[in-house]
């Protein structure tokens, strides 16, 4: 870590212990807060800051959760990319909602995210993926995402064989591989404080804009 990243950590952390989010965070966007929030965590030099928890569930009520990396966010929501055949993506088409966790622990913040869920276009999809390195662009190829795997064997050679046939090409985007955005209807945001009296704000959806209220640690 960078000096200058080690000095922004312990500014940020300080200042959340003892002073917390300030009282006119309630008037603010949530999604530009968020923006402040997650360069924060860039600038800190944290080892993954785009690092999020995944809550899924299927039709019939039962969950599940995993790591996975946000891509972008904007006004629209929050994109992340996978295989559409993977358990996160089987239980997205059942059941499209899903929830975000952040914890920037360093900083002592966390944010919560809970919304429904829509895929991206095909041309967001595709320039995503021709921005990855081609072996990671192999990768998403070779595996059959969440599927039971014989050996590690197989999915060397199937890397191998992949790695023949596009040899000397590009390697194009999969039908079967692509973003959701979760579009947020609530979004929470935790600031570590002295004592476990930590700041959580609450941004709910309320037509075109958002409702705001402070909640008790």
């Amino acid at each position: 870590m960078s000096l200058r990243g080690l000095l922004r950590r312990v500014f940020t952390l300080g200042r959340g212990l003892s002073v917390g989010m300030p009282e006119d965070a309630l008037g603010r966007d949530p999604i530009e807060l968020f923006g402040d929030w997650f360069e924060a965590a860039a600038q800190a030099s944290l080892a993954e800051p785009t690092a999020m928890t995944l809550a899924t569930c299927t039709r019939d009520a039962r969950p599940s959760a995993r790591m996975v990396l946000l891509k972008s966010f904007d006004q629209r929501g929050f994109v992340f990319f996978t295989n559409y055949g993977s358990r996160k993506a089987r239980e997205l088409e059942e059941n499209p909602r899903a929830a975000l966790v952040f914890y920037w622990q360093p900083l002592l913040r966390q944010v919560r995210v809970e919304g429904t869920v829509e895929r991206v276009g095909t041309a967001a999809s595709r320039a995503y993926f021709a921005s990855r390195p081609r072996g990671s662009r192999i990768g998403a190829w070779a595996s059959r995402q969440s599927e039971a795997l014989d050996s590690r064997a197989h999915l060397a050679a199937r890397v191998r064989r992949l790695e023949r046939q596009f040899s000397g090409a590009e390697v194009p985007l999969p039908e079967f591989w692509g973003g959701y955005r979760v579009i947020p209807q609530r979004i929470e945001f935790w600031q570590g404080r002295a004592s476990r009296l930590h700041d959580r704000a609450c941004f709910e959806r309320d037509g075109a804009g958002w409702r705001s209220y402070w909640m008790y640690p």
